[in-house]
């Protein structure tokens, strides 16, 4: 067993390592989510009062019921309730679904932060973790360790939703309605039914994703809970191609960039902190700029998709 004295030069990369499961957690089910509404040929950008929504009725319930996981369940149908909403809407005709997203997201975070006001000062019963770190007897190691079982339904999600949209009729359907609606209402579907089930299933992950915040990291409900984390998963899927397992790479990526602020304070180093905790940020836009090319930027987008228009 490893002598607790070495380990202070492995303090910043298991902090990074355990920092990015939880920071990424909920990205990767926003993302996983929106990767399915936009096959379907839509995007929603209001997952950022998704997200909050998800958070504070997840929270909510939790404190009501003392359990958890009925406060997940609580926030996934949240969720599932502004996908239905979104989808609903941008069902109409001369709808622009970015515009409606942008609505939803202002309602969504309004709505949370009014209902969410008595829910500041209760404490809800918590998500459980596992401690994978159990062998150690050296805390940081068994801090890095310790993972919410919410974060591995998304890992193993990941490739059930690749494996879903790669050979099941439900993914030739929704990629189908992605690629060409007409083709689709050829084939007998309806396209707006089609999107709307693919909404309110990324809207449920969204809602789940939210429920880690509030139920797991940071473990509390307040205003200043998402910093923009839906917002921001968006731009995740299109980093990701539209592939559910990069999806899931890219979420760690921006989960580990995110603690590298918090592990490098931790062992001192606070010059420049604030430097440190945009880390994501700039590694985003960077991701971007360096694969960033005419006729690269949207392989993978589906062509009814309202960017590619």
């Amino acid at each position: 067993m490893a002598d607790a004295a070495g380990i202070g030069l492995w303090t910043v990369p298991l902090a990074v390592l355990g920092g990015a499961m939880r920071v990424s957690t909920p990205f990767l089910f926003v993302s996983l989510g929106e990767c399915i509404t936009e096959r379907s040929g839509r995007i929603n950008l209001g997952l950022e009062g998704t997200l909050v929504m998800g958070a504070m009725s997840g929270y909510g319930v939790s404190y009501l019921t003392g359990s958890p996981w009925l406060g997940v369940l609580a926030a996934g149908v949240a969720g599932s309730a502004m996908g239905a909403l979104h989808a609903s809407i941008c069902g109409l005709p001369r709808v622009n679904d970015i515009a409606v997203g942008i609505a939803l997201m202002l309602f969504g975070t309004g709505l949370a932060f009014y209902l969410g006001k008595p829910l500041i000062e209760p404490s809800a019963a918590m998500l459980p973790s596992i401690d994978f770190g159990w062998w150690s007897s050296i805390p940081d190691v068994r801090a890095a360790l310790h993972i919410n079982v919410l974060f591995l339904i998304g890992v193993a999600l990941a490739p059930i939703l690749v494996w879903g949209l790669r050979t099941t009729k439900w993914g030739l359907i929704v990629r189908t309605v992605g690629e060409s609606a007409d083709a689709a209402r050829a084939m007998g579907y309806s396209v707006n039914h089609v999107r709307l089930g693919a909404t309110t299933f990324g809207g449920f992950l969204a809602g789940v994703g939210g429920s880690f915040l509030s139920l797991f990291y940071p473990g509390s409900w307040n205003e200043g809970l998402s910093s923009g984390q839906g917002i921001t998963a968006v731009a995740l899927v299109i980093f990701a191609r539209w592939n559910p397992m990069l999806c899931l790479w890219a979420s760690l990526l921006f989960g580990g960039a995110a603690a590298l602020g918090p592990a490098l304070q931790s062992v001192g180093m606070t010059e420049g902190y604030q430097l440190f905790n945009a880390a994501p940020y700039i590694l985003t836009l960077l991701i971007m700029i360096a694969t960033c090319s005419p006729k690269r930027t949207l392989i993978g987008a589906p062509a009814e998709l309202s960017i590619t228009k």
